[in-house]
């Protein structure tokens, strides 16, 4: 056999290399990022809502800081099911992911993107008033940069393979 045809056999028995590593890595981001605008919509909708009906304008910092939480919980409830449905997709992940410890390091990165979101939309909240819809806005930001540190949390330490 030629030198090209053994390293093409040797490079298709690898069951992964570096290029398709990174691809899945990439589509696996992509599916949480989907996953995590799921989430998003929840949690904001679910802050919304209780900001909105209980209590309406003039809402105090502690005030948002209780519909942050609640929304907060909407969303980690949400995105927990569905990166275990489909995000984390290899069986070593799945069965990792179904755990009770896995859900409480799920739960205790969670709970550090809490504390970042909370400190996020209280500065933010600070800075554009928690009336009209600029809170919203300020969440936006936020989550986005609570969601990358949610995803590389999660993929260390709940559903990291051999």
């Amino acid at each position: 056999m030629s030198n090209k045809t053994d390293t093409e056999a040797v490079k298709k028995d690898t069951p992964t290399n570096a290029g398709d590593s990174r691809k899945k890595l990439i589509f696996e981001f992509l599916r949480y990022a989907i996953v995590g605008g799921v989430a998003f919509v929840a949690d904001t909708g679910a802050m919304a809502a209780v900001k909105e009906i209980f209590f309406k304008e003039n809402c105090t910092s502690f005030q948002m800081g209780i519909c942050v939480a609640i929304g907060f919980v909407v969303g980690l409830i949400c995105n927990y099911i569905l990166s275990n449905l489909f995000v984390f997709k290899s069986e070593e992940q799945r069965e990792k992911g179904k755990s009770l410890s896995a859900f409480l390091i799920y739960f205790a990165v969670g709970a550090i993107g809490f504390g970042l979101t909370e400190l996020g939309m209280w500065l933010g909240v600070k800075i554009v008033g928690p009336d009209g819809l600029w809170y919203i806005l300020v969440k936006c930001f936020v989550a986005g940069v609570v969601m990358i540190w949610n995803y590389v949390g999660r993929k260390i330490f709940v559903y990291q393979g051999k």
